[in-house]
């Protein structure tokens, strides 16, 4: 009997794998943080945040809906090719149903508009790249780059041309500059800033909702672009004050152990893992011996 093909055999690492900042980045407990900034960065747009307001019940399906966008956004870093189609295959399906109406002119607008899903891509990218980089996680100009490349295969998977999404973060960066003028924080997005920093939980969370959440929402807030504090009208402490917060919180999080926070449902990683091979867990050590051997070949290059 022919022995099986390797081809056949290989497991699938979908579409990044471990080689990628995707894989090594999303695997840091710092993204629950930038998740939040991310939160906040996406209500400034008014008509992205009228969509999620009038289309879902965040408020008293918060954790729900918390939970599952993280499971998305694992499922399409950390899954199967099949698992990633089908993942966004549902958000597409779901956002082809529905429809706002703008809070400035009425007019009836469908969620899935390239703009709207453009901007919802873009702040999350910049949010997982920010803050990860900013609270000391060991990203290159390089890599950051790649990473804003590697992110264009999430832009399809929720309905977006990857050609006409930014591919640097130069042309990020030159992305917010043109949408600038057409943010606000109305009252949809002050209802976000308010639920966000006090979001409902049973009695018995209470106490630990005002230890940790109101932490991690206030770090987030703080870690947005001046701009958009100007906008919500609430002051923040200097950058690098910020930074030295962020840094302590990375170091804080990283410190519980991997294994215990990839047990935190969708468990996405530990099943990646498994199915690639213990030497692919996320680890920051894995980017920083990548740009390490990037930067020993260019300057042998250079000689």
């Amino acid at each position: 009997m022919p022995e099986p093909s390797p081809l056949l055999t290989a497991p699938d690492p979908g579409y990044f794998g471990p080689q990628s900042v995707t894989w090594q980045m999303h695997g840091d407990p710092i993204m629950w943080v930038a998740g939040v900034r991310a939160l906040y960065l996406q209500a400034l747009h008014p008509r992205a945040v009228r969509g999620v307001v009038q289309n879902s019940d965040f408020r008293k399906d918060t954790w729900g809906r918390l939970l599952r966008t993280a499971r998305f956004v694992a499922t399409i870093s950390y899954g199967t090719k099949d698992e990633a189609e089908r993942a966004g295959a549902r958000v597409r399906r779901i956002h082809g149903f529905l429809k706002g109406d703008d809070p400035v002119t009425g007019e009836r607008f469908r969620i899935d508009d390239p703009a709207l899903l453009l901007w919802v891509h873009c702040a999350e990218v910049d949010s997982y790249l920010h803050v990860a980089r900013r609270s000391g996680y060991p990203v290159s100009d390089a890599q950051a780059d790649r990473y804003v490349v590697e992110q264009r295969a999430a832009a399809r998977l929720i309905g977006l041309d990857p050609a006409g999404v930014p591919a640097s973060t130069a042309q990020l960066a030159a992305y917010f500059a043109d949408v600038r003028p057409e943010l606000a924080a109305g009252a949809d997005a002050r209802d976000v800033d308010a639920f966000l920093r006090r979001p409902p939980v049973p009695r018995l969370l209470a106490p630990a909702r005002a230890l940790l959440w109101r932490r991690v929402a206030r770090l987030a807030y703080d870690a947005l672009p001046p701009y958009a504090h100007e906008l919500y009208g609430r002051p923040a402490p200097g950058p690098d004050e910020v930074t030295r917060r962020l840094v302590r919180a990375g170091r804080l999080l990283r410190l519980i152990p991997a294994t215990v926070r990839w047990q935190l449902p969708p468990k996405h990683i530990l099943r990646a893992v498994a199915r690639m091979g213990a030497g692919t867990r996320p680890s920051p050590y894995t980017l920083r011996r990548q740009a390490a051997i990037l930067e020993a070949a260019g300057e042998g290059a250079a000689q």
